[in-house]
């Protein structure tokens, strides 16, 4: 009994040391990092929502980190670009990206895209999400979006500019045409600052904002007409009504999130999900958000990992039922 004793501790012992050779080195890995500069790829153009939040996370966590942390604007086919980049590149945390949770629930379903959107990506974190708005001009004579729907049935074919195809404004302003029997003119950009700056000489007759208009219409540039992507009026904007309160379906808003390509050692994880977490919730960070009128919503890995394929199912079944395919 005493010799089956002392093999059984032997063996115990020995798994023990076995896992802990397992698991200790994947969270070792994150106790010497960083060491040498990190590189943010932002899948939007520079001077986009994405980006400008995407910079100010950076400066934020290069004071925490203690190394230079760089963002690189990869901007194309609604974020799959810089997707398919941050993919390519070694799980070491020293190439990151964020982008949207369209670019793995969304695009897959529509474009043909070089990575596999539910395996090919460590999740880090997701810290605000799009809320878009359709804005024309503040001197056109179209005050509310009931005499917009009256003026573009008269109308058909107006231009308008979306931060690209297939994204989550474009798709919310054609279930509005589609809703009222509308025809509209899609001109797709790499984001939403350019489509702005197309209206701004008046290239478009409006455009699907993605977070950039917010600025242009709190300077009396643009006159906000209608929410979309949004549950609920914006409290600085209280006579804007939101998609459904003009009896139209809307386009679920997606998700800014921070990732890496898989396989991220688990301590390089812990490290950068607790940075990123911390200057999330500072007040620069959160100036940065009230400039855009984007919420705060924050959800950490495993809400990511629960939700994300969910939402790539729900999405895929809610493109079908509109007749959206690739």
């Amino acid at each position: 009994m005493a010799v089956q004793r002392r093999i059984f501790k032997s063996l115990f012992l020995g798994g023990a040391f076995f896992a802990a050779a397992i698991i200790f080195p994947r969270i070792a890995e994150g106790q010497n990092y960083p060491d040498k500069p990190i590189t943010i790829y932002c899948s939007y153009e520079a001077g986009a929502t994405t980006d400008v939040t995407t910079r100010a996370l950076a400066a934020g966590v290069e004071k925490m980190l203690g190394v230079p942390v760089v963002v690189e604007n990869k901007a194309g086919g609604g974020a799959t670009v810089c997707s398919a980049l941050v993919a390519s590149r070694k799980p070491d945390g020293y190439s990151l990206g964020v982008i949207t949770t369209a670019a793995l629930t969304n695009r897959p379903h529509v474009l043909k895209v070089a990575y596999n959107p539910l395996r090919d990506f460590t999740l880090i974190m997701q810290y605000s999400r799009y809320i878009g708005g359709l804005c024309v001009l503040n001197e056109s004579p179209l005050k509310t979006i009931d005499e917009f729907i009256a003026y573009a049935k008269t109308h058909p074919g107006l231009s308008y500019g979306s931060p690209g195809m297939y994204t989550q404004q474009s798709l919310a302003v054609e279930l509005l045409a589609k809703c009222k029997g509308l025809t509209f003119k899609h001109v797709p950009f790499k984001g939403g600052a350019p489509a702005n700056t197309a209206l701004l000489g008046k290239h478009l007759d409006f455009v699907a904002g993605s977070g950039q208009h917010v600025a242009f219409v709190k300077q009396g540039v643009f006159r906000l007409l209608l929410l979309y992507n949004a549950d609920k009026r914006d409290p600085n904007f209280p006579n804007v009504p939101v998609t459904k309160e003009i009896g139209c379906q809307d386009y679920p808003g997606h998700g800014m999130i921070l990732v890496g390509p898989r396989g991220l050692p688990e301590g390089v994880v812990i490290k950068l999900a607790e940075a990123f977490k911390k200057v999330s919730e500072g007040p620069e960070f959160q100036e940065v958000l009230n400039r855009f009128d984007l919420p705060y919503d924050y959800k950490d890995q495993s809400q990511l990992e629960k939700e994300i394929p969910a939402e790539y199912e729900m999405i895929k079944d809610y493109l079908q039922k509109i007749g959206v395919t690739k």
